[in-house]
């Protein structure tokens, strides 16, 4: 075997002096890259770049790579000094992704793929590829390995870039197969699905098989991958489908200003995560999440870890993640969050969905919750929490139908079953999502039958706050309770089932929530 070894200083700690030029995404910078010769009878060649990126460099750095003809895979490693710092400073983060001839433009045209700061070596070929990357053939041209400063410590982030290139024939391409767009439902019923999920091909530690066994073990009719920054997994859910599991396709869009879930989009689309809130870039690919089917969902609004945070506000949103994984402080403050935009949109706030039924025939343009695990590892739980949705079938259109109409309520676990509905005097009758159509004085039954609930307290939220809390449920978890209102006194009202609170001045934590039920005519 003949392969040579070539070293190269590119450091970028002067990154303006150093740059060749700016790339279309702002805050990135493209650097001196490494340039192979042809194959010329080698069967592999590698060459190291080492360089040092300082405190406040840009969001994303690219390193050019010259790829002559006759290779058959690109193999790159990299690795990242971690220097001590002081308590409350951030040490270095460095993340890593692949763009290929067709460049790196904001788009992702040329998107190979991306595993963040999960692995610390990844390849692409025409028949396979690590994990979190996109098999194909490795053409000739310019491509691109990308870094992600994250974070970077006051004595700046040495790095190192060994690149592979592994000559020979291509081999065959791969064709991919996706999950069906349907499984074996049970007509209109309440489905049960956890749409916020990361398997190996980002920073999960789980095959998708395993996840599938997971799901099922939970009770779930419907799961999404989203994995971070990648599409790569789509091709890889269907085998774990089946008649009694619908593998919806998505992405969580991961960009420095919050994190969005593409829900249930058409199996292969890409969603670029490379801008923040300032550039006013999020609508041209919230846009694009909706043109390939699927719903935009700003999740864990209100998390502490950097970058998570939602900065971009709610005018594209068809639904918020108010509650991720085990509830936490950051969950009720999504859900206080969440509370005040159905006070807006039933006082026709600002910066909510136009129109008198709002976006997609919903009453009032409001915007509905969503429940999700974010599972990434043992012993994170699949569908802890979940979201049960009132759907015609088991099928991606229908799932994701009765999820942007907000006829859905979210639990814990699939132990817990709730049916939540307002009646008038007359025969009038509405459920989750839907609007009681009843004058402002006319008598109002709402009613909420819990199952799996023991010990809990069920309170009854309105536009004026909470105006009803039950006794405990009894050991049995299951009971019903009800409340009379009339419309002039509510506008909505919408239930939570909550945990025994410790000692303070707080509620317990959530077991169960429902999206509203609106009352009156409007």
């Amino acid at each position: 075997m003949c392969e040579d070894h070539h070293v190269a200083d590119a450091d970028a700690s002067g990154v303006g002096r150093r740059a060749l030029f700016v790339t279309g995404a702002a805050a990135a910078l493209t650097l001196g890259g490494v340039s192979f010769a042809a194959a010329e009878g080698r069967e592999r060649e590698t060459q190291t770049l080492r360089g040092t990126l300082p405190p406040g460099a840009p969001d994303f750095v690219y390193v050019p790579v010259e790829v002559p003809r006759g290779v058959r895979e690109i193999r790159v490693a990299y690795r990242y000094d971690r220097p001590s710092v002081p308590a409350g400073t951030q040490g270095n983060a460095l993340d890593v992704g692949l763009f290929d001839e067709r460049g790196t433009e904001l788009g992702g045209r040329g998107f190979r793929g991306w595993s963040g700061g999960a692995r610390s070596e990844f390849f692409v070929r025409a028949d396979d590829a690590t994990p979190g990357y996109v098999p194909g053939p490795v053409r000739p041209g310019t491509w691109y390995v990308a870094l992600g400063p994250y974070t970077v410590a006051p004595q700046g982030l040495p790095y190192e870039i060994t690149v592979t290139l592994t000559y020979g024939e291509p081999g065959g391409a791969v064709r991919p197969v996706y999950p069906p767009e349907r499984a074996r439902g049970r007509g209109r019923a309440w489905y049960r699905g956890d749409c916020h999920l990361h398997s190996w091909y980002s920073d999960g530690r789980r095959t998708p098989a395993e996840i599938g066994a997971l799901a099922r073990a939970a009770g779930l009719d419907f799961i999404n991958s989203a994995e971070h920054n990648t599409h790569a997994a789509h091709a890889h859910w269907a085998d774990v489908a089946g008649d009694d599991l619908l593998v919806l396709l998505g992405e969580e869009v991961t960009t420095r200003n919050g994190h969005v879930v593409a829900l249930g989009t058409d199996p292969g689309t890409f969603v670029d995560w490379r801008y923040r809130a300032r550039e006013n870039r999020f609508g041209r690919f919230a846009r694009q999440i909706r043109r390939a089917g699927g719903l935009v969902v700003p999740a864990h609004p209100h998390a502490t870890c950097i970058g998570c945070n939602w900065k971009f506000g709610f005018g594209e949103a068809d639904a918020v993640e108010v509650w991720n994984g085990p509830y936490t402080p950051d969950d009720e403050m999504a859900l206080a969050d969440w509370d005040s935009m159905l006070v807006a949109s039933v006082r026709g706030g600002p910066g909510l969905h136009d129109g008198p039924d709002g976006r997609d025939g919903r009453p009032g343009g409001w915007i509905p919750a969503m429940g999700s695990s974010d599972a990434h590892r043992d012993p994170d739980v699949v569908g802890g929490p979940q979201t049960v949705v009132l759907a015609d079938d088991l099928t991606r259109e229908a799932i994701l139908a009765g999820l942007r109409a907000g006829w859905s309520y979210v639990a814990e676990s699939a132990e817990l079953s709730l049916a939540f509905t307002a009646s008038g005097g007359r025969g009038e009758h509405a459920g989750i999502g839907e609007r009681l159509r009843v004058g402002g004085d006319d008598p109002v039954t709402v009613r909420l039958e819990v199952t799996g609930a023991p010990r809990c307290g069920v309170r009854f939220v309105t536009d004026q706050g909470v105006l009803f809390t039950s006794e405990p449920l009894p050991a049995s978890g299951a009971d019903v309770v009800e409340w009379r209102t009339t419309a002039s006194y509510a506008a909505y009202v919408r239930a939570e089932v909550r945990h025994e609170a410790a000692a303070g001045p707080l509620p317990g934590p959530l077991a169960a929530f429902t999206n509203p039920v609106f009352l009156g005519r409007r």
